[in-house]
């Protein structure tokens, strides 16, 4: 149906290359299937597709898998744990240079956050 295709883009650069499919406007004209595709007085008609390198074919297949799916929903929960520890108990900053320091708030700000969820468990039952 194309009367010319050609790739457009450089290998290896970062970017994806696009094939691009020329069509020629007489037969297009004429196709059954035009609605949508062909408009009236255009001189010109092309079609491009995005060409995709082989680890992003890889990396598509992957996320449509299951276990990519559950990965993803128990990456969202563990979000929105951290964005609280970071807003509500001051887990943002720390409070010393200090490595033992860092490490000592984390542990003090992960036991405050798990207490007051037991608490609020506790009271709901």
């Amino acid at each position: 149906m194309a009367t010319r295709v050609g790739r457009t883009g450089k290998k290896n650069q970062g970017a994806n290359q696009v094939r691009t499919y020329f069509f020629d406007v007489n037969n297009c004209q004429v196709c059954p299937q035009r609605q949508g595709c062909y408009k009236p007085g255009t001189k010109t008609k092309t079609y491009s597709v995005s060409i995709k390198s082989q680890e992003n074919q890889e990396r598509l297949v992957f996320h449509a898998t299951q276990v990519f799916q559950e990965t993803a929903k128990l990456r969202y929960r563990i979000e929105a744990k951290n964005a609280k520890l970071k807003t509500k108990h001051g887990y943002r900053q720390s409070w010393s240079n200090n490595i033992e320091a860092m490490t000592l708030q984390g542990a003090i700000t992960l036991f405050y956050a798990n207490m007051e969820r037991i608490i609020k468990l506790m009271e709901k039952k």
